[in-house]
């Protein structure tokens, strides 16, 4: 690659000033040399000047032309890496009047690419951290549920038991007190069933256990959806392989921002997709509610949070509002491909 390190811009530059200058000097020579009866004619010289200015504009178009090629292709390289596309790199050919530039370019791209697929495992690694701690917590919430089903449900169901083994004889010594006793069967059975569904909700997972995200957010999504009285739309076209992680990251962005719609927006409808691009992983959740000012997008409307944990992923977060038309948040996640990587693995051994 750099056997010829030597021709760079400027070496180029001036052989195109060295070409336009010799057939600028062979045209002067020429009409000198043969036609020099002609110079007498003012026609004969203009027609010299403007082939000479021809040639010469010809040159340096083609000359212009080839480097805006090559500065064409560094900003197209520029927008892809802006874009996500960390994978992005330069060909580069042994005669490279831009071989540094590209090299250099090449170089940080390399560099950018292997911070954020470190940062993303980093932030894999402390979500499943996270994940065991969050299961830890389960069981003990578990254990504290177990506790509350004895001391309040069992209890009730205990009452109920001793008061309707007692009704019968209530009847047979005082039919008129077996109202009173009814009564109170209704009460309780129906405190016990508060207190009973009020377990439960707290039981229910919203975690991914062993399902996919798709699979989990078409069981959640719905669910959810009705108990909050909204009108939501689920949209999730993803076909590449996810880590763990980022579902997880995933889902639990997606419980946040559904939190923040049902606290915050005073929405009637939701819509939530999730697709992937070429070098993305792409979740947006848009609302119709009342929406906020940016200048009010702090910490009170919960996206912090979703901040946090996108950029864990090497991702980021955009936030799109406006006061009464609703709220859309936008995360984008850095996709690799595990093959393009060793393809670059190979291209840089071989280089």
């Amino acid at each position: 690659m750099y056997k010829l390190r030597m021709f760079n811009m400027k070496w180029q530059l001036l052989s195109y000033f060295f070409v336009a200058s010799l057939i600028t000097g062979s045209s002067i020579y020429i009409a000198l040399e043969y036609f020099r009866e002609y110079f007498a004619f003012w026609e004969f010289k203009m027609w010299l000047f403007v082939l000479i200015l021809a040639v010469c504009l010809t040159v340096g178009y083609i000359a212009t032309k080839r480097w805006q090629r090559k500065v064409d292709e560094l900003h197209l390289a520029m927008l892809e890496i802006s874009k996500g596309n960390f994978s992005s790199r330069i060909d580069m050919e042994p005669v490279e009047p831009f071989l540094y530039l590209y090299d250099a370019f090449n170089t940080m791209a390399s560099a950018v690419e292997q911070r954020v697929q470190l940062l993303q495992r980093l932030g894999e690694a402390e979500a499943i951290r996270e994940q065991e701690l969050t299961e830890s917590a389960v069981m003990e919430e578990r254990r504290r549920l177990a506790r509350d089903l004895h001391d309040t449900v069992s209890q009730e169901l205990f009452a109920i038991h001793m008061s309707a083994s007692s009704l019968p004889k209530i009847l047979e010594r005082n039919p008129a007190a077996a109202g009173k006793v009814m009564d109170q069967l209704i009460q309780m059975s129906h405190h016990a069933q508060k207190q009973m569904r009020g377990l439960i909700s707290q039981l229910r997972p919203i975690e991914l256990n062993d399902m996919t995200l798709h699979e989990a957010l078409e069981k959640w999504f719905p669910e959810y959806c009705r108990a909050h009285e909204l009108q939501g739309q689920l949209d999730v076209a993803v076909h590449a392989e996810m880590s763990e992680a980022i579902e997880h990251q995933l889902f639990l962005i997606v419980q946040e921002g559904m939190a923040n719609v049902v606290k915050h927006a005073s929405a009637r409808e939701v819509r939530l997709s999730i697709h992937e691009r070429e070098h993305q992983f792409i979740l947006q959740l848009q609302d119709n509610g009342q929406g906020f000012e940016r200048r009010d997008n702090s910490t009170s409307h919960g996206l912090s949070t979703m901040q946090e944990r996108a950029q864990k992923l090497g991702g980021e977060v955009e936030i799109m509002s406006k006061l009464g038309e609703g709220t859309r948040v936008r995360v984008k996640i850095p996709r690799f491909s595990e093959h393009g990587e060793s393809e670059r693995r190979e291209r840089g051994i071989e280089g």
